[in-house]
């Protein structure tokens, strides 16, 4: 708590601004941790007969995005993602809401693979592909 305290009087004593929290707006602050979890990008579960296919990491972390696109089995055409607006200026820019979009249903068993393209803000690509097996949640 002192050095809390000291450190809020040495920076307004010396005109240094305090350190903002890191808000994970940007490509480079988000693309780091979505390499580190590529395996989390999406996930798949079966619910009332359905598939549902979820994207609610990517949505999380979208901040630093500018897309997400997605095609299915051997489609060669992708299918854009609906990503919710980053909310910066808040607290939280990358929260979920209710409102926010992060699964879609699909006919039972008719995804057996997944494939993701990430384009991020300045314009770079990250592509993963994923096994029905891989993805699978209870």
């Amino acid at each position: 708590m002192k050095r809390l305290l000291f450190a809020a009087l040495a920076s307004a004593s010396f005109g240094v601004p305090p350190v903002m929290a890191q808000q994970f707006t940007t490509a480079a602050e988000v693309r780091p941790i979505l390499e580190a979890t590529r395996a989390n990008w999406v996930a798949i579960r079966e619910f009332n007969g359905r598939d549902l296919l979820y994207f609610t990491h990517l949505i999380a972390w979208r901040c630093g995005l500018s897309s997400i696109a997605y095609a299915l089995n051997d489609e060669v055409e992708f299918t854009e993602w609906p990503m919710p607006e980053c909310r910066e200026g808040t607290a939280n820019p990358a929260r979920i809401t209710e409102t926010d979009p992060v699964y879609t249903t699909l006919p039972i068993w008719n995804v057996g693979r997944v494939t993701v393209l990430l384009t991020y803000d300045d314009g770079t690509v990250s592509e993963a592909s994923y096994d029905r097996t891989m993805i699978q949640i209870d």
